[in-house]
C-alpha cells in the first residue's frame, strides 16, 4: 500500500535579530522604509510539506512517495531523501530553477519577516498523479496553484482517496474551487483559522461542509484537534509535549499521523490521537524533520498518553 504525498520541498533559512524590530522601524517612516537587521545566528532546514509530511511516514514504518518539484540546487536534499530511505521517483527537477525556499527573520519577541520564493514550486502542475503505480491513498498538500487543482482532479479521476489539505495555499483559491475540491476529496484537514476561512470563502458554515467529505479534520493547536465525521465531532485531546520548543512542522507531523491512521484501517479516534502524538514528539524540536523516535518509541508514547496500544 503506497501513500502519494504531493506538495512542496523546501529550504527554510532562518535567521534570529538578537533584538526587537520595533526598535528599528520608525512608524513615522514607514513609507520610505529601509532597513538591516544584523543576524549572526543562522540555519538552514529542509521542509515543505511534503518533504515534512514524508518524513513523519517514514518514522511510523510507511513507505510512502514523494510528488514535488525542485530545482538545481537540490543536490543536498536529494542526498538527505536517499539517506532517509524515501523513494525520488515522483521528485521532479525542474531545469532552470530554485527549490521552494523561505528565507525567515525572528526578532527577540518571536515577531517573523518572512520572504518566500516558489522557485519550482510553481511547475508542480507537470507532475501527474496517474505516473505513480500502485497508490491507495494520497494527500494535495500546499504547493504550485495549478500542481494543487490538477492533482485533485486526477486523484478524484484514477478513484484514489486522497486528503484535501490547503493550507497557507488556501488565499490562491476562490469559494467555487475550495467547494469543488472537497467535493472531490475523501478527507480534509485544516487548521482553526484556515476553517473560518474556508467557511467565509465559500458561504458555508462547517457543518455543512463537513457534508462534502468523509471526514474534516480541524486542528486547535495547543487545545487539540477535532474530527467531524458522520455528523458528529471527535474531539481529540493534544498530548503534553516534553518542550516547546519549535511549532514549525507540527501541522505536517499531525497529517502523516493521520494518512498512517487511514491507511491502517485505524478508527477515527485511534487515527485522531496518533496524529496529535506525532505534532506533540515534532514540537519539541527545531525544524520539520530534526525529531527522530523510533517507531517502538512512539509506540510507548502513544501508550503512556491514551492507555491503549497503537499497534
Amino acid at each position: 500500500m503506497s501513500i502519494l504525498v504531493c506538495g512542496s520541498i523546501a529550504y527554510d533559512t532562518i535567521m534570529v535579530f538578537q533584538d526587537q524590530f520595533k526598535r528599528h522601524i520608525l512608524p513615522e517612516q514607514i513609507h520610505i522604509l529601509n532597513v538591516s537587521f544584523l543576524v549572526p545566528d543562522m540555519r538552514r532546514e529542509y521542509g515543505g510539506c511534503a518533504g515534512n509530511i514524508a518524513y513523519n511516514l517514514k518514522l511510523l514504518g510507511a513507505d510512502p512517495l514523494i510528488m514535488a518539484t525542485v530545482g538545481d540546487d537540490a543536490a543536498p536534499y536529494r542526498e538527505r531523501l536517499e539517506r532517509l530511505g524515501l523513494r525520488q521517483d515522483h521528485v521532479r527537477q525542474v531545469p532552470g530553477t530554485f527549490t521552494a525556499q523561505a528565507f525567515i527573520t525572528t526578532d527577540l519577541d518571536d515577531n517573523q519577516i518572512t520572504a518566500f520564493h516558489p522557485g519550482a514550486m510553481n511547475h508542480s502542475h507537470l507532475n501527474r498523479i496517474g505516473d505513480a503505480d500502485g497508490v491507495t491513498l494520497g494527500i494535495v498538500s500546499p504547493d504550485g496553484r495549478d500542481g494543487m487543482l490538477g492533482h485533485v482532479a486526477q486523484f478524484a479521476e484514477a478513484g484514489v482517496p486522497f486528503v484535501f489539505d490547503p493550507g497557507q495555499g488556501m488565499p490562491l483559491f476562490s469559494g467555487e474551487e475550495l467547494l469543488e475540491c472537497l467535493k472531490l476529496a475523501r478527507y480534509c484537514t485544516v487548521n482553526d483559522y484556515e476553517a473560518r476561512l474556508l467557511c467565509e470563502r465559500t458561504g458555508r458554515t462547517l457543518a455543512q461542509l463537513a457534508e462534502e467529505v468523509e471526514a474534516l479534520v480541524v486542528t486547535l493547536g495547543a487545545e487539540g484537534s477535532h474530527i467531524h465525521v458522520d455528523g458528529r465531532c471527535i474531539e481529540i485531546p493534544c498530548v503534553e509535549p516534553d518542550a516547546v520548543v519549535d511549532p514549525t512542522g507540527c501541522g505536517d507531523a499531525y497529517r502523516a499521523g493521520l494518512l498512517y491512521g487511514i491507511s491502517e484501517g485505524f478508527d477515527w479516534t485511534r487515527t485522531g490521537r496518533l496524529a496529535s502524538l506525532m505534532g506533540t514528539l515534532k514540537i519539541a524540536s527545531r525544524g520539520g524533520q530534526n525529531h527522530a523516535p523510533t517507531r517502538d518509541e512512539i509506540a510507548a508514547r502513544y501508550e503512556a498518553a491514551f492507555g491503549e496500544s497503537l499497534w
